[in-house]
């Protein structure tokens, strides 16, 4: 049960870094658009498919796959998302076997991981050792990553003080974050949400106004900060 709430947080919203050749899937993660990422989960499958010694192919495919299942899980949709994330754990597998000293492979491997335990419950908890080891690993082969710190945040958000998880210590990884990157939208929804979690409604809402700022097209971010109040 505890192995499921650490590696829960890879399916949150928010965990995946933008892609060189990959300009579209962001916008269409922000407004939540299925068919336009369906579209582009083909064609990068298409791809990969005919380059299967491309990490960047194989990558891409994954990447994809997990911004469909990211946006399948803030529909409610749990079956999709973890088609999708099924769909993209072995092209992100090549990847990192091709090229497993790059950060962000891993991380999206690990991301894809925990999408399916998230998606599947008990029935994925397989994924999970998958789900820790890869995003500690992308820490570790870059810790100057603003977005390798949201995660590691998130993941703290989920586990237990007694664990050496909690809440105040993921609002610190959000903060490291930004502080890397300060016009990181997603540090700064994802220190909203944890401070709302402390009943600091205040500084929440001013995180999640900031992070609507920086991103206004994010519509999870909007329902998140419409939820929280101002006082």
């Amino acid at each position: 049960m505890m192995l499921m709430r650490i590696v829960l947080f890879l399916a949150a919203t928010g965990l995946i870094a933008f892609a060189s050749g990959v300009p579209d899937l962001a916008p269409a993660r922000d407004r939540q658009d299925r068919a336009g990422l369906d579209k582009m989960v083909a064609e990068f499958r298409a791809s990969a498919e005919k380059q299967p010694n491309d990490p960047e192919a194989q990558y891409r495919y994954a990447l994809a796959q997990s911004y469909a299942a990211e946006v399948a899980v803030e529909l409610k949709d749990k079956v999709q998302g973890r088609g999708h994330a099924e769909a993209g754990i072995k092209a992100a597998e090549k990847a990192v076997s091709l090229k497993p000293a790059l950060s962000e492979y891993r991380r999206i491997l690990g991301t894809l991981c925990g999408q399916v335990i998230a998606n599947a419950g008990i029935a994925g908890i397989a994924y999970g050792k998958c789900a820790l080891n890869e995003v500690n690993k992308a820490i570790e082969l870059d810790p100057k990553s603003a977005m390798n710190y949201v995660s590691h945040g998130v993941g703290n958000y989920y586990l237990p003080p007694s664990f050496g998880g909690g809440v105040p210590v993921a609002i610190g990884d959000f903060e490291k974050a930004i502080s890397l990157d300060p016009k990181s939208s997603e540090a700064y929804l994802w220190l909203g949400i944890a401070l709302r979690k402390e009943k600091k409604n205040a500084e929440a809402h001013k995180a999640l106004a900031k992070a609507v700022e920086l991103n206004p097209n994010r519509i999870w971010a909007k329902q998140q900060l419409e939820k929280t109040p101002a006082q």
